[in-house]
């Protein structure tokens, strides 16, 4: 009898084990999803509509409704037309299906974006990428949802990329990468890695990681600090602290359940 109870408790402190381990896998999951797609560049394809509702696309075949994404943009207007450059600006992982929020989502995109900051060489020279003859950013916002008829599985941030081929072109993202030319090398590999280092700016921060999770600011004898903090307890955290307008450190972390790591993140001095 002892030792089917002992028996017993191994099992059981074996399935709490495993589960621990699919949470924090699905929670690797989940910030690779978010980190992979968060933030990322792609060209218009097909007519996208501003929808209240995210616009679905079948996982499985990559279909998706255009006379009904047609009857959606007479209500609302275009969110982007073919050869537009649109950024994910938000993602949602759910249990069958991946939401992208694209410019902004249905609000559309504030103003003041990075672009406006980039210069192109022609007949134009001198003036903004959105001030040219050819397409360039749009102007309207959207959401995707890409649905699985069984769950999202281990899906990858590539191969969402890949299912959403018939509509975005993630490739093809060339104000992007005139962006990206104009920073250091060190900045510049570090944004192509996803990750923030100390020196970038706000909009280099976005470009690489996306939006935060979360924000908090204090300042101290007279300096700013604010801290971008990336990630959900339990799993892993990165803190991106800005003094002023640069990036002062970046720090990760991992949060234990139930546990706040924000006091182990401290502005520098």
């Amino acid at each position: 009898m002892l030792k089917l109870t002992s028996y017993g408790a191994v099992l059981a402190v074996t399935a709490v084990s495993l589960h621990a381990d699919s949470k924090k896998s699905a929670e690797d999951q989940r910030i690779e999803l978010v980190r992979g797609l968060s933030a990322e560049y792609a060209t218009v394809k097909a007519y996208l509509p501003r929808s209240k509702k995210p616009l679905e696309i079948d996982a499985a075949t990559g279909a998706y409704d255009k006379n009904a994404w047609q009857v959606v943009g007479r209500e609302n207007g275009p969110a982007a037309r073919t050869g537009e450059l649109v950024q994910v600006t938000k993602i949602e992982v759910e249990k069958d299906a991946i939401i992208l929020e694209v410019n902004g989502g249905f609000k559309g995109p504030k103003s003041g974006h990075w672009y406006d900051k980039v210069q192109v060489s022609g007949p134009i020279s001198g003036g903004p990428v959105n001030g040219g003859s050819t397409a360039g950013p749009a102007q309207g916002g959207t959401s995707i949802a890409v649905r699985f008829s069984g769950g999202i599985g281990d899906i990858t941030s590539s191969e969402i990329k890949k299912l959403l081929t018939p509509v975005l072109d993630f490739e093809k993202h060339s104000v992007t990468e005139q962006y990206v030319d104009t920073l250091t090398p060190e900045l510049k590999k570090a944004v192509q890695e996803k990750r923030a280092v100390e020196g970038m700016d706000r909009d280099t921060v976005l470009l690489a990681m996306g939006r935060p999770n979360r924000k908090s600011r204090d300042v101290q004898d007279g300096v700013e600090f604010e801290d971008w903090i990336y990630g959900e307890p339990p799993g892993r955290v990165t803190f991106v602290t800005f003094k002023g307008q640069k990036v002062a450190r970046v720090k990760d972390m991992y949060a234990n359940p139930g546990g706040s790591v924000s006091e182990a993140v401290k502005p520098p001095q």
